[in-house]
């Protein structure tokens, strides 16, 4: 079931999630939804906070080559665990901010930890598009929003927009 997207500026989307203790269907519904939501956005990830759940989940699936096969991740208390001291620079963009891109600068490479949908620990190092969207993803579940990276007038700017474009949406 496909679920509505919370946009900035929502109170939801800046607060710190809490920890996933008991891995319930509820809980794994709400992740295959999550997936069908990111996936008709489009999108290369969602958290949880994004459709109003603060739980510590994000789903993500950064293959774009064509013909090339899905790989959804459904990550659950996800934590980097190490990252590199190279960085690298994407431009960014979130589901909750549409129409809005910056550069953003995080670590190359990242090891996270996380739970699967059946309960099992994972571990794995991400590099590229993979290491960038799964850190994003991450600052979501602590309240962070990639515009929280930019210089606070460009940051501020970007809320005026996103709040206008929230009013003219509830006028229909």
């Amino acid at each position: 079931m496909k679920r509505p997207i919370l946009l900035h500026p929502d109170p939801r989307l800046k607060k710190a999630c809490a920890p996933v203790d008991d891995l319930t269907d509820e809980l794994r519904a709400l992740a295959d939804d999550m997936l069908a939501t990111m996936y008709d956005a489009p999108g290369v990830g969602l958290a949880a906070p994004q459709v109003g759940v603060l739980n510590r989940l994000i789903v993500l699936d950064c293959v774009k080559e064509e013909g090339e096969a899905p790989r959804p991740l459904i990550m659950f208390n996800p934590q980097v665990v190490a990252a590199s001291e190279e960085e690298s620079t994407y431009e960014e963009g979130c589901l909750s901010i549409p129409e809005h891109f910056a550069d953003v600068t995080r670590p190359a490479e990242v090891d996270v930890r996380w739970i699967d949908r059946s309960g099992a620990e994972q571990n794995e190092r991400f590099a590229g598009l993979w290491a960038t969207c799964v850190q994003h993803e991450i600052d979501h579940l602590e309240g962070k929003l990639f515009i929280d990276y930019l210089k606070p007038l460009r940051r501020q700017m970007i809320t005026r927009k996103m709040a206008k474009l929230k009013r003219e949406l509830a006028r229909g």
